[in-house]
C-alpha cells in the first residue's frame, strides 16, 4: 500500500507505523485489533498528519468506523476499494476472499461486497499463519506452496472468477496464487485504487502538496527496528533510514469515544 501511495504521490510526506510488536494480527480478537488501531491512530494524529490510511486489512475490518468517529482527520481503509474493484471485475458474480482469520470473522468484506451487489456469491477463506510465514520465512519454499494450495482449494471448488487478496502480505506471492487459481481468475488488490482515492481526497479538500516538491517518509514500529528495516526493504525495495521504536507508553491513550 505505501509503495503505491509513494508512486502516486511522490510529492507528499508519509509517516508509517508498523505494529510489528503485536504481529501477526490474524489471531487477535476484533476487540484487541480495534484497541491497537485506535492507539496507533491516536499517535499518528498527534504527529499532525492530514489523512490516515489504515493499510492493514484486519485493522480496517476491525476498527475503521471507530477510527473515523474518534479522529479529527479523514480515515480511509483498504476493504471498500477492493470490494468495488472485485464487483467491477467479476463476470460470474462469484467472488472469493482470502484473508486472515480476524478479517473473515469481521464479515467486512462480505458486507461491503453485498452492499454493492446483493446477488453476489461470496466465499471467504481464512488463511491462518500465511501472513507471518510470508514475513518471516522463505516465501517460495515447498511449505508455502502447500499453504497456498490449501487456501485456494475451496475457491477452485466454488468456481469463483475473482479473488480478493485480503491481506497486505499476500500480493508478495501473487504469482503463486495465480498459478493455483488459474489465469482466468482475476486477483484483486486495492493498493492502486486506494492510492488514487487518497490523492483525490487530498486534492478535493485542498490538502495536497505542490507536485513540484519531493516528499519525505519516516518509519516507526512497535517491535525491533532493525528487523522492521530488513522486512521493509524487502517489501518496498528501498532503504528505510532510521526506524523509530514506539514504546508502549507512547501508545497508552486511545482517542476518546
Amino acid at each position: 500500500m505505501l509503495h503505491e501511495c509513494l508512486v502516486t504521490m511522490p510529492h507528499e510526506d508519509f509517516v508509517y507505523v508498523g505494529d510489528t510488536g503485536r504481529f501477526p494480527y490474524g489471531g487477535h480478537t476484533l476487540e484487541q485489533l480495534r484497541e491497537f488501531a485506535l492507539e496507533i491512530g491516536g499517535w499518528l494524529e498527534a504527529q499532525d498528519v492530514k489523512l490516515l490510511v489504515v493499510a492493514c486489512n484486519s485493522a480496517t475490518a476491525a476498527a475503521l468506523p471507530d477510527l473515523q468517529r474518534r479522529l479529527a482527520v479523514p480515515v480511509m481503509g483498504v476493504v471498500d476499494p477492493e470490494a468495488r474493484a472485485a464487483v467491477q471485475a467479476t463476470r460470474s458474480r462469484r467472488v472469493g476472499v482470502l484473508a486472515t482469520e480476524a478479517t473473515v470473522r469481521s464479515r467486512r468484506y462480505r458486507d461491503a461486497l453485498l452492499a454493492l451487489d446483493a446477488g453476489l456469491t461470496v466465499i471467504e477463506v481464512p488463511c491462518p499463519g500465511l501472513a507471518d510465514r510470508i514475513q518471516d520465512g522463505d516465501p517460495y519454499d515447498e511449505q508455502m506452496v502447500e499453504a497456498v494450495r490449501a487456501c485456494c482449494e475451496p475457491l477452485r471448488t466454488q468456481r469463483v472468477d475473482t479473488v480478493i487478496l485480503g491481506c497486505t502480505h499476500y500480493p508478495l506471492i501473487r504469482p503463486m496464487f495465480q498459478r493455483e487459481l488459474g489465469r482466468d481468475v482475476a486477483l484483486i488488490t486495492g493498493a492502486e485504487e486506494l492510492a488514487g482515492e487518497v490523492a483525490a481526497t487530498l486534492a478535493r479538500r485542498g490538502l495536497a502538496r505542490p507536485d513540484t516538491r519531493r516528499g519525505s517518509y519516516r518509519f516507526a514500529c512497535t517491535g525491533d527496528p532493525e528487523e522492521f528495516a530488513v522486512v521493509g526493504r524487502r517489501f518496498l525495495q528501498f532503504p528505510l533510514g532510521i526506524v523509530r521504536r514506539l514504546e508502549p507508553a507512547e501508545l497508552g491513550h486511545a482517542p476518546a469515544a
